[in-house]
């Protein structure tokens, strides 16, 4: 970049590109939540049929267009803030260089080279003369200078050189800016088509990398998450930010911001769906990548027998173990749109994706809340037991983890009609794989405890920034769930509540690590537990024969001091059962309504 080009630049017409990209994007986020959260839901509520059911798929082929906008628009506007930035930074230098070297009587000519006059002492009667001085940024160029400078007659060739090398290096720094982002820039396009395939999510996930790593100084200006923040730092962090810098992060680093307890849900919210929008993409081009699967057998002899084929067993061994490890994860976020899709279906609320991570230690995260957690009057925390994962947490809707928190929010709202309610499934857990050996051990429970800890702080966190108070929250375990728990309030160090919530129960608790419910610093007025028949009685006393609960006590053990709830599940996953004893006991205490728990 030449001295009269950057000498001339107002880097403000970057900045307001870069508005206008961000209002883009924050006019196609309101469209993209209007078409989810209350278009479609309305609709689901006044009307059914195929024709219903044809144009809510169309709407959402219409929010997937507006989410890829919204992706796209925010990254631009987020790389032209940056561009401005590094030419912003150049320019100021060589605008007090300017100033500095036209303050000092020189003169800044149009290649940004130095002119000076004449000046020092007079050599048999004449002046040193004037001249001019070009800059150099070489580290050996500018040390010949100045050792030339030293026995120069003419005192203002010394400064001149210094303005003159000081102008350079600004020309320099905006022209790397400059080479950096017009490329960079110049791939921020999409396809001319109104359909978001895998390509295109892949393809802006590819432009979100690519804007990161050139926007780094930019990012670097930005105050930075707490490190080991606890989510009461969190919250302040984000409360300080401002709106552009709040836009630089969910647009950059979606994944972060994402995973940041005590940030607000509908942040969060819309952090992890961008994420899941672009590892789904990113999951079926993996999965097409695949070669076809090659016939399996083939007739040898004359008796009909039948043999591998050789293609099918190298096929086999190359790709069939990552087939399946994508198949699962694409049917877990297949199952996360569901639930998104079903909104307002009988009165269901808006979901929140508080957590995201298809990979997270191979068998996948999520956390997803049925309204919004920060402003609900009641919040149940539903944590699911052995053998849940990302691939069978949507498993089965009337008996899935994510349809129990439905169901239990349901349940909730039909008891408490007149206060907001919020049920969140918390899969952020190595949860056990198996009965046999790893949920009949503490290691899993133990490993995941400080993460329920933290997560369970930032509710409340977010909950007080949102409306000035914690509001009512019960912990709602589920078998090996409940050890988590267990172990959470054994994790909590001095000066931390043991379990951040207002009421814990316990469901199918094969035991808590204690023999007592106030071993937990938990008021057992407020300790829940039920239990069930069939599977539920082997699970129970099996967990507690293993040493899940300290001597041989569970929560539904009168000595454990909690309150025993009534319970008509008729096995060990039936406590979310419509119109059960069991899930309407759940209710009760959820909505903070006692005096309508039937208990044993």
């Amino acid at each position: 970049m030449d001295y009269t080009t950057l000498r001339n630049l107002k880097t403000s017409v970057f900045e307001d590109a870069a508005d206008g990209y961000r209002n883009a994007s924050n006019m196609a986020s309101a469209a993209k939540e209007s078409l989810e959260r209350r278009t479609g839901s309305a609709m689901r509520k006044s009307l059914s049929g195929k024709a219903t059911e044809a144009a809510l798929s169309q709407l959402r082929e219409l929010a997937a267009d507006f989410h890829y906008t919204q992706i796209e628009c925010g990254v631009i506007g987020t790389a032209l803030k940056a561009l401005a930035a590094d030419l912003n930074s150049a320019k100021k230098k060589l605008d007090a260089a300017v100033e500095g070297a036209t303050a000092e009587k020189l003169t800044v000519e149009k290649d940004g080279s130095v002119t000076y006059p004449e000046g020092g002492d007079a050599y048999q009667g004449k002046t040193p003369p004037g001249g001019t001085a070009s800059g150099v940024t070489d580290a050996t160029a500018k040390a010949i200078n100045r050792q030339a400078a030293r026995f120069h007659p003419n005192p203002y060739y010394a400064r001149a050189q210094e303005y003159a090398d000081r102008i350079t290096a600004a020309l320099q720094e905006a022209t790397a800016a400059d080479e950096k982002w017009a490329p960079k820039l110049r791939q921020l396009k999409a396809d001319d088509d109104l359909t978001v395939s895998a390509a295109d999510m892949a393809d802006a996930l590819k432009d979100t990398e690519a804007v990161r790593k050139s926007a780094e100084s930019y990012l670097k200006g930005i105050k930075p998450p707490p490190k080991n923040g606890d989510p009461e730092d969190n919250a302040e962090w984000w409360k300080h930010l401002s709106e552009e810098e709040r836009a630089a992060y969910i647009s950059l680093r979606p994944a972060s911001i994402g995973a940041l307890d005590g940030l607000p849900a509908a942040v969060r919210d819309e952090a992890n769906r961008t994420v899941l929008a672009e590892k789904r993409s990113e999951f079926e081009l993996r999965l097409n990548a695949i070669p076809r699967e090659p016939s399996q057998f083939v007739s040898v002899g004359g008796r009909g027998d039948m043999a591998y084929t050789q293609e099918w067993l190298d096929w086999h061994a190359k790709y069939s173990d990552d087939k399946d490890y994508l198949e699962g994860k694409l049917k877990g976020m297949r199952d996360i749109q569901k639930r998104f899709d079903r909104t307002g279906q009988d009165g269901l609320p808006e979901a929140y994706l508080l957590g995201f991570d298809p990979d997270g230690e191979g068998k996948g995260r999520i956390i997803l809340a049925n309204g919004n957690p920060d402003t609900a009057d009641h919040t149940a925390i539903y944590i699911p037991g052995t053998t849940t994962n990302i691939e069978t947490i949507g498993e089965k809707p009337d008996h899935s983890d994510l349809g129990r928190s439905e169901r239990l929010w349901e349940r909730s709202h039909q008891l408490a009609p007149d206060k907001s309610i919020s049920t969140i499934t918390w899969l952020d857990y190595d949860a056990p794989s198996s009965i046999v050996p790893e949920a009949m051990q503490d290691r899993q429970a133990e490993k995941g405890a400080p993460i329920l800890h933290q997560f369970l702080e930032g509710n409340r966190t977010a909950h007080k920034y949102a409306t000035g108070d914690t509001g009512h929250t019960t912990v709602v375990g589920h078998s090996y769930g409940s050890t988590l728990i267990g172990d959470t309030a054994k994790t909590a160090i001095w000066g931390e509540t043991p379990i951040p919530a207002d009421d814990v129960l316990v469901a199918g608790s094969p035991g808590m690590q204690v023999k007592r419910a106030a071993d937990l610093g938990i008021d057992p007025k407020h300790m829940w537990a039920m239990g069930g028949g069939g599977s539920d009685i082997l699970v129970r006393y099996g967990g507690s024969a293993a040493g899940l609960g300290d001597d041989w006590v569970v929560p539904t053990d009168p000595e454990f001091g909690g309150n025993i709830l009534k319970s008509d599940a008729g096995d060990h996953g039936a406590f979310w059962d419509n119109d059960s004893i069991s899930l309407k006991n759940q209710a009760a205490v959820v909505t903070g309504k006692y005096h309508m728990v039937e208990h044993d």
